[in-house]
């Protein structure tokens, strides 16, 4: 048996009035999901435990087939090991968004701590080149006691040796909100916020001499080196992923998962989609199981654009999911999910821990079994509900 995964990271959402009432997944064109929907099993499952936080770390972790309440250390470390980054036992590493912060306005308008709000939690989705530029020149003037690592585009890593414990927030969670409520809590708070300042009068510099898409970084997401029993070893499969984000590709190494990378691949509405989907297939020829990640309806949703998600899901659907299901509707031997990681909802700009939708078909099913579509209610209309997503991975494996 062959597996294929094919993930739309946040798909789902709420009903929105401009859409008719309609969720994104309801209201856009996705006849290829429809027909697995209508053709195979489908329900809901919660991949994010209660008392988690809703990112695509751990929800990827649970669909992956990792319960994420005994592997789930912090976002940073699995990026760190897709960047080659090897964690001491007493590093903690951290995600660091290139960031645009914006003046709230009036007299605490230069303040960094009280006069600001987060505008752009990915820097207009700064080009990677000028990315690592900035990160070079603020590890050069930072660097110490931490130390900076550029990785892609907007997202890179800070590793402090011995750093606290604290609590900090996603900054895709606070756009257009005034950071200081969201400022990192906790021990070793100062230290940080203290270096997130310093970065805003670093790369206000460089701000004002005409790079307009970063001034200051975010740092979130931290913790130590995870230690995750290897893909082989739990499912007796190899495995291969494919995603242009550095969250994906590090857990796949630390699983001992190939990682595949594809030209063109972005983590935005401009992804190949069809080159993922063309790479997964050639790598069906050797691996068991192929993985393929795709960001752009989470960052649609992130950015609150409702045009770019229904795009995103709609791209998705007939290039990722509709390329795979030609080639293997016909041949016996293929068994293939289909689900987001989380909810990322176009209202308020962030996850949820709710249930998803998923739907699982193996190849030779091709009688309609329902008819029903691919959507957040058609799905809960099942009765089906996986309560620990993590135990789905074991339901696709079932002989």
């Amino acid at each position: 048996m062959k597996y294929l995964v094919l993930l739309g990271d946040g798909m789902a959402g709420l009903p929105l009035d401009e859409l008719g009432g309609k969720t994104v997944l309801q209201y856009a064109r996705t006849p290829n999901l429809d027909y697995l929907a209508s053709h195979g099993q489908m329900g809901m499952a919660r991949t994010v435990p209660a008392g988690l936080p809703p990112g695509s770390d751990v929800a990827n972790l649970s669909v992956l087939g990792y319960d994420p309440r005994l592997y789930y250390t912090g976002r940073a470390p699995l990026e760190a090991a897709a960047m080659g980054v090897e964690l001491g036992p007493d590093d903690v590493a951290f995600r660091c968004n290139l960031v645009l912060l914006d003046r709230l306005g009036g007299h605490a308008g230069d303040d960094y701590r009280s006069g600001r709000l987060m505008r752009d939690f990915s820097a207009g989705h700064i080009k990677t080149d000028e990315a690592r530029r900035l990160i070079e020149i603020l590890n050069n003037e930072l660097g110490g006691d931490v130390r900076f690592y550029p990785g892609v585009s907007y997202r890179h890593l800070m590793v402090w040796k011995g750093g606290g414990g604290l609590v900090c927030t996603p900054p895709h969670d606070i756009t257009d909100k005034a950071i200081a409520p969201y400022l990192p809590k906790g021990d070793g708070a100062e230290f940080v916020i203290r270096l997130m300042e310093r970065s805003m009068d670093i790369l206000g510099q460089e701000f004002r001499q005409g790079v307009r898409e970063a001034n200051s970084i975010w740092l979130w997401g931290q913790g130590g080196k995870p230690a995750l029993p290897a893909f082989r070893e739990r499912y007796n499969i190899s495995g291969a992923m494919i995603s242009a984000v550095d969250l994906m590709k590090g857990i796949a190494k630390i699983l001992g998962m190939r990682v595949i990378d594809v030209p063109g691949a972005t983590g935005y509405i401009d992804t190949n989609y069809i080159g993922k989907a063309r790479a997964a297939l050639a790598a069906l020829e050797e691996a068991d199981f192929v993985y393929v990640h795709v960001e752009a309806p989470d960052e649609a949703g992130h950015a609150g654009n409702v045009d770019h998600k229904v795009r995103a899901v709609e791209d998705f659907d007939e290039k990722v999911v509709g390329t795979a299901l030609d080639a293997v509707k016909g041949k016996p031997g293929f068994r293939v999910l289909s689900m987001p990681d989380h909810p990322t909802p176009i209202r308020i700009k962030s996850h949820t821990s709710d249930p998803v939708p998923f739907v699982l078909w193996e190849s030779g099913q091709n009688k309609q079994i329902n008819n029903i579509g691919y959507n957040e209610a058609d799905a809960a209309l099942t009765g089906l509900v996986v309560e620990e997503g993590w135990k789905l991975m074991d339901r696709i494996m079932e002989p």
